[in-house]
């Protein structure tokens, strides 16, 4: 169709961690090339007519990224519904401390700017939904919300993060996320393979 991939300028770090975990070969140039274009935190740039912005939010990983258009913010990694509270930060290259001061560059836009999450873990109690407010989040979000600090805001999500499984699927689609949606390259035999590590993650 003729779209164009971008990623945040720190997608070389995520590039280099997995190359060492897959032991990928000379191939494999951890250099973010395989992106269309790389963003720097605070870039503008252009959809059809609208202005977006695009805002680093490290910490789910080191290379993700929140875009601002106007009032509304596409929050990536970062928030879910206040309900929910916040992605992990336990993947390699993740960092807890980040994630906090990704979500406070958030939490600081004014209190009317929607947020679209990336994602939604519904309770049995209510259906998925997919936008809250800042307002909502500083009020009400269980684990970021005012009054959290830092060192409570880390303690609280490393030790929920040493709880959680590794989602399914999530060795194989790295495989193909750092190369910008592309599969690995074919060996001699004209396979192309996925590495699943027995004895690391």
């Amino acid at each position: 169709m003729g779209g164009k991939t971008g990623i945040g300028d720190h997608i070389p770090a995520v590039q280099k961690t997995f190359k060492k975990i897959f032991n990928l070969g000379d191939e494999f140039v951890p250099d973010g090339h395989h992106f269309d274009h790389l963003f720097a935190d605070g870039e503008l740039f252009s959809v059809g007519n609208l202005t977006g912005k695009a805002i680093s939010v490290s910490g789910h990983t080191p290379a993700d990224l929140a875009y601002q258009f106007d009032d509304a913010v596409f929050v990536g990694d970062t928030l879910f519904m206040p309900d929910i509270g916040t992605a992990r930060a336990d993947f390699p290259g993740g960092d807890a401390h980040q994630l906090f001061h990704s979500i406070r560059k958030i939490l600081a836009l004014p209190s009317t700017t929607r947020l679209f999450m990336c994602h939604d873990y519904p309770p049995a109690t209510r259906t998925a939904v997919w936008e809250s407010t800042v307002a909502q989040q500083r009020a009400r979000n269980i684990h970021v919300h005012d009054g959290i600090d830092e060192d409570t805001f880390v303690s609280m999500r490393n030790r929920r993060d040493a709880t959680l499984e590794m989602p399914n699927l999530l060795l194989p689609s790295i495989q193909v996320n750092i190369r910008a949606g592309k599969l690995p390259p074919v060996e001699t035999n004209v396979v192309a393979y996925f590495k699943i590590p027995v004895n690391l993650i």
